[in-house]
């Protein structure tokens, strides 16, 4: 499979784009018609530079394959529909372009690259971002904020986890994100509950999932309790699980029965958020996960012992190590085989 897609990678080269000319597989625009592009619903935009610059600075949503790794073209075989994609200076990204072209898919190519872009006075972000695609072709792409705080995009709608400013060495402009259509929170410690930025993303509209004791001191919002579940869309449902503690030096922390960790389900793409906790034998009845938010830190939540272990027995598509603050999660990819494990700034 992967020779037959790097000889497609290389024959859409040689070709330009399977016979034809660049103008007719890649659209090449300029920055103010690639913004409007790039935040469409339904198209990836891709950085395709390595992964140091992308972390020093790239277009907010963009997710990161670098053209030059080896398994690129591997990586892009399964995106379809609409790409807008861009390098340095847009060299590579037209290679990019062909192969995406090649594919089917319709590609817009940033002329000049991000540094037109910063030239044209426009923002970057240093925000990680994850793309995933649900059975029936809708993107849902996972923004890494900081700590437990979660973005979520999916299908024109906004749904934020834990969106807390008071965070130490905070950097995200939450002012600046889009209101929510969903807000869940865990629990009411500092990290997890800021009321001043659930009210700054809120609208009357927003529903806002919390444990009972921030609704108790936000004042609003629906309370779930553990096991409780809703719907609030024909493609959106949320069931609140246990999150706790089970050691006996750490039992203060997240006592049993107070706290949520959340399985939002979008269009059966089935996410696990843990929130604070250890390993906990409901974890067992969750069934199957496409993608795990896990926490790591002593003493509050899991070693990177138990990620593994827990990790290993949910088996979910993807795993985000979350909430880890310090802890060294060296290792932890080599000791799940098979799991495409994924190390953002939670910190």
């Amino acid at each position: 499979m992967k020779e037959t897609l790097m000889l497609t990678f290389f024959a859409a080269l040689l070709s330009g784009c399977g016979g034809g000319t660049d103008k007719e597989c890649v659209k090449t625009v300029g920055v103010d018609e690639f913004a409007n592009i790039a935040t469409q619903s339904g198209v990836r935009t891709l950085d395709v530079r390595t992964p140091q610059e992308y972390a020093e600075g790239h277009i907010a949503g963009a997710e990161n394959i670098d053209v030059k790794d080896t398994g690129f073209a591997e990586r892009i075989s399964g995106i379809n529909g609409t790409v807008a994609v861009y390098c340095r200076g847009g060299k590579r990204s037209l290679t990019a372009a062909r192969l995406l072209a090649a594919n089917g898919c319709t590609v817009y190519n940033l002329n000049g690259g991000i540094m037109a872009w910063k030239k044209a006075r426009r923002p970057t972000t240093t925000v990680e971002t994850d793309v995933f695609e649900t059975r029936n072709g809708k993107l849902v792409k996972l923004h890494a904020l900081k700590h437990s705080s979660i973005r979520i995009e999916y299908d024109g709608r906004e749904i934020l986890v834990d969106p807390c400013a008071k965070l130490p060495n905070c950097t995200v402009d939450y002012a600046s994100l889009p209101k929510a259509d969903i807000i869940l929170v865990t629990h009411e410690h500092f990290d997890h509950f800021d009321s001043a930025t659930v009210s700054l993303l809120a609208t009357t509209k927003t529903r806002l999932l919390m444990n009972r004791r921030c609704v108790d001191l936000y004042g609003s919002g629906t309370a779930l309790a553990n096991g409780d579940k809703i719907r609030l869309a024909d493609d959106i449902s949320v069931e609140a699980v246990p999150a706790y503690n089970t050691s006996a030096d750490r039992l203060q922390f997240h006592p049993q029965g107070r706290d949520n960790g959340y399985v939002l389900t979008l269009d059966g793409l089935r996410i696990y958020i843990a929130g604070d906790t250890e390993e906990i034998p409901e974890m067992a009845n969750l069934g199957h996960i496409d993608i795990a938010f896990l926490p790591c830190n002593l003493p509050f939540t899991m070693t990177t012992a138990q990620l593994v272990a827990v990790a290993g027995k949910l088996k979910p598509t993807v795993l985000f190590p979350y909430h880890y603050s310090e802890t060294d999660l060296t290792g932890v990819a080599e000791q799940l085989p098979g799991i495409d494990v994924r190390v953002r700034h939670y910190e």
